[in-house]
């Protein structure tokens, strides 16, 4: 039996799903996004480098047309310092507890500053790079200030226990 095809509409709809319902934040949409292309478990969005770590242009579409076309819902809000940041839902939670759903959970709980670190060192593992905590935080010294390296290398440990297809970091 041939697996159904899903459009890029339904395919961000499902990750917002499995997440339990509701991601708040474009970059934390990408980098869960992200991370389960790293697990194996993605909808096969293609993902750049850009300032903010792991990158997907099509991502970032899809979620623009499915909230045009109604498949998810997009609230917009100012953040305290001023910018805006996008809260995502859907109706349909996600009712399975399988690898992908544990992995985007967990990541959707997690500090944005502190997933957009790990989701970063993902990204240079997985592009061969010898020591990606070393190049993110080269990168991203301010963000990996304060604990936050740590922490993120704690999350990522989470995130490998759910998933031991995360490489190595």
């Amino acid at each position: 039996m041939k697996k159904e095809q899903k459009n890029d509409g339904a395919k961000v709809k499902s990750i917002i799903a499995d997440a339990g319902g509701q991601i708040v934040g474009r970059t934390r949409l990408q980098k869960i996004a992200y991370l389960l292309e790293a697990a194996g478990e993605g909808e096969n969005f293609y993902f750049e480098y850009h300032h903010y770590g792991p990158y997907s242009e099509d991502l970032a579409r899809a979620t623009s047309l499915a909230s045009m076309a109604g498949d998810i819902a997009e609230q917009e809000k100012i953040a305290a310092w001023g910018g805006c940041y996008s809260i995502y839902t859907t109706e349909n939670a996600s009712q399975t507890d399988g690898v992908r759903q544990r992995l985007a959970r967990t990541a959707a709980e997690a500090n944005a500053v502190v997933l957009e670190l790990a989701a970063t060192a993902t990204y240079f593992a997985v592009n061969g790079k010898k020591d990606p905590w070393h190049e993110t935080e080269a990168r991203k010294p301010e963000k990996a200030a304060d604990g936050r390296l740590a922490e993120a290398k704690k999350l990522y440990g989470e995130l490998r226990k759910i998933s031991e297809k995360l490489p190595p970091l």
